[in-house]
Formats: structure tokens, sequence, C-alpha cells
């Protein structure tokens, strides 16, 4: 199939799949299209938001309709890395024999991922950036597409162990996770309190989706494009000669160039989602929120102010 064809398709079940999503799913279109764009990038996502606002029901129908193998793991303090990578027995002959942990999915769902103390969360960090896992010196591939969401419930800070910034740097896209407005939420009740489940179709397989990735790669991008998301992520680094002063005011370090590598990739795959055959800077502008919010770090100023990444994204903009 033609680049062109395939571009075509892409935008033909893109829609599919959003429709297929909102059976189960009410409403969060945007939180949903984030997912896909960074699923078509072959990014990681994170998940911020209050409990009970179904981030595990939307991974598992995404997952679902995609057609993809999804795991969860709920994290708690006293998880260990072997209870999320595997580990080695000895078996009925005296070998050992590598027993798989839930890592290995396509999509993995990192419940609470800042529940979970810094060796533990670092074992699946080393599995998203490398795709592979390493147990007892042996290095076991992971299967293809690999895709994390983590959630992070922003509200009770007791005992846990927040991302270091280096860490969060990995997750291409930071989704925040509003309340329903009053009308979804009437849906929402009136829809999960019948005894109706409606069923969700598989419209891609695991192939495809790798297919996708490989499409968005090739995706061309105009210099003046490159150059406007570069110019962007450099205006976030209060040391720059860019950044303008409510960036030297309030914030205390900047993105760095994986922001601008994930600026473009995300920017190729809504194009492709789009149906265009190269990115713009609206593209650009588009996931400029999502991709900055958790590369900015505001300084005590900021907080005392009440200035949030937000504010200073738009600004920028």
């Amino acid at each position: 199939m033609s680049d062109v064809a395939a571009v075509e398709q892409l935008v033909v079940k893109h829609q599919q799949l959003r429709k297929e999503i909102a059976k189960i799913i009410v409403g969060q279109e945007q939180v949903i299209d984030q997912i896909l764009l960074s699923i078509y990038a072959g990014g990681h996502s994170l998940l911020i938001g209050v409990p009970g606002l179904a981030k595990t029901l939307m991974v598992n129908t995404i997952a679902k309709a995609l057609g993809l193998d999804f795991k969860r793991i709920q994290f708690t303090p006293d998880l260990m890395p072997s209870d999320i990578l595997g580990s080695e027995i000895l078996d009925e002959s005296r070998h050992f024999k590598f027993i798989k942990g839930p890592v290995f999915a396509n999509i993995i769902l990192a419940d609470e991922i800042n529940r979970t103390p810094p060796k533990t969360q670092s074992a699946l960090l080393e599995a998203m950036q490398e795709r592979v896992v390493t147990v007892a010196g042996h290095r076991y591939q992971l299967s293809q597409p690999y895709f994390v969401l983590a959630t992070q419930n922003p509200i009770e800070q007791e005992g846990t162990y927040p991302l270091p910034e280096a860490q969060l740097d990995r997750f291409m896209f930071a989704i925040e996770l509003k309340y329903p407005s009053f009308e979804e939420e009437v849906e929402v009740v009136k829809s999960t309190t019948n005894n109706e489940t409606p069923n969700v179709d598989a419209l891609f397989s695991a192939e495809e989706i790798v297919a996708i990735q490989q499409l968005v790669r090739k995706i061309p991008v105009a210099d003046n494009v490159v150059e406007y998301a570069v110019g962007l992520v450099a205006k976030t680094r209060p040391n720059s000669d860019a950044a303008p002063d409510l960036v030297k005011n309030y914030i205390d370090w900047g993105a760095g160039p994986r922001a601008s590598q994930n600026l473009i990739l995300a920017a190729k795959a809504l194009a492709a989602a789009k149906g265009k055959f190269s990115p713009d800077i609206e593209e650009v502008q588009a996931v400029a929120h999502g991709i900055l919010r958790h590369r900015i770090i505001k300084n005590y100023k900021a907080e005392a102010e009440g200035i949030s990444e937000e504010q200073v994204i738009k600004a920028l903009l």
C-alpha cells in the first residue's frame, strides 16, 4: 500500500476507533485523542486525575479497540522490581526458567506510579525506554507495539514518591483528566447503572499499529515547522536569550531536546490522523500543552502567585 493510501486509511480507522471507544467512555475526547496520538507516535503517556474518573476503564477500552494485549499493575509501596518484570525459578528438571511479569504486554497501565519506591519505578522506566527487560543478566525483548500509560493521583501526596524530572521526561504526553460536565455525568450514571454492557470490537492488530508508527516517522516536516518547535521549547528555558520575562520570572527549569522531538512526532501523528501529508505550525501548537506541561518546573514565586504551567505555555503560544 502506498503511503498516501495508508494515511487515508488511517483517517477512516481513527474515526471508527473514536466511535468504538465512545460506546463505553462518555466525553473525554481530548484525553482519548492524546492517548491515541502517543500510540501512533510510539510514545508513552502520564494520566493525571483524581480517583473515579474511569482511567482504568478508558485504557482497557482503548486496548480492546486497538486489538492489543493489556495488563494493569497496581503500584504499592511494597512492590518489588521482580513483581513487574518477572523472575527466574527452578523447574522440576533443576533448570532456571523465566516467568514473565505483567510488563510483558502491548499496553501497560501503571496505576498510581508515584506510590511505589524509585527502584521499582526505574525498572518500569528501563522497559519503557529500551523496550527490553534485564533479569539475572539475561535480556528479554518486549513485544511491539509497547505503550505505557501511567496514572498519578494529584491529591493524596502522603507516602508517595514523586517521579523525578528526568523520569517524567520519558513520557511523551502528560494528560490532565477533568471532571465530566453535568450532561456527561448524567449520561455516565445512566449507562453504568443498567445491566447492558456494550461490546467493543478490535479494529486493529499489533502489526497494523507498528505499521502506523513507521508511517508517522516517514511523514516529511518543513524546516520552518521544526524551527518553530525548537524555538518554542527554547523559550521555556529561563537562561535562554529567547525566553520572555514571564519564563525568567517564574520558571526554574525549561524543557529539554526530548520535548522538541516529541512536539514534531506528535504533530506528525496529528497531521496523519487528520489526513494531512505534512504537519504545520498549528499541529505543533495543538499538541504543545500535553508535551510541555510536565517538562517545565516552576519556582517558588510562581507557586506563591498561583501561576500555572498552563498559563506559561498559553503565553508562549
